[in-house]
């Protein structure tokens, strides 16, 4: 089977670190499925590091990386989120994000000694990271009659096919969850079932 429904990213939380002159870079990786999440931990580091100079990140999310954000938190443009997120590009990874902090330690690096800095900081972070890789899924809703549940179960059950959330009535109601690859092909049974409804929720 095609390996483009997958994706490279990081099993749990890790930390790495690197000094400098007297600076230090405490380097925070997470794995993250959304901005939301994001923020949640971003505010989190800005309280439990209060007193650190720069919070310094880059994150990218979706199997296709496409959205992506590079933050120098008030270092030299180009010099912290650029080499944070090179880090996680040479690595191929997505949905994740990483955080460097830095405590000043009195002397100024220079841009080259702050791009080599934050670079290895997060690259610190990322070799004590386990890589894991994860397919995409799409979650999808049917809605369909009661009279219809045989054939509709018959073929969740032929498909190995998760059910998120279910609703039993008149009309029903079953959230399922099905590998991106697999999707078309299931929705297409699905679809010849009379008066079945779909509505696409999201991949993740």
């Amino acid at each position: 089977m095609p390996a483009n429904d997958t994706y490279r990213t990081i099993a749990s939380s890790s930390s790495g670190q690197y000094r400098d002159r007297g600076s230090r870079f405490i380097a925070l990786a997470y794995p993250v499925e959304d901005e939301e999440s994001i923020k949640q931990i971003l505010m989190g580091l800005r309280k439990e590091y209060h007193d650190a100079l720069h919070h310094c990140y880059a994150w990218v999310l979706g199997a296709d990386k496409s959205s992506y954000r590079l933050n120098d938190d008030g270092e030299p443009s180009g010099s912290a989120g650029r080499p944070i997120y090179g880090q996680m590009v040479s690595n191929d990874l997505t949905n994740v994000l990483i955080v460097v902090v830095r405590y000043f330690g009195g002397t100024k690096l220079g841009i080259p000694g702050l791009i080599n800095a934050y670079r290895t900081a997060a690259r610190e972070a990322l070799d004590q990271a386990i890589m894991v890789t994860k397919t995409v899924k799409d979650f999808i809703e049917i809605n369909f009659d009661y009279q219809a549940m045989n054939d509709v179960m018959k073929i969740m059950k032929e498909e190995n096919i998760e059910q998120i959330e279910t609703a039993f009535d008149l009309r029903c109601r079953i959230i399922f969850t099905v590998r991106k690859l697999q999707a078309h092909r299931v929705c297409e049974r699905l679809s010849k079932i009379n008066n079945l409804k779909f509505n696409y929720l999201k991949s993740q």
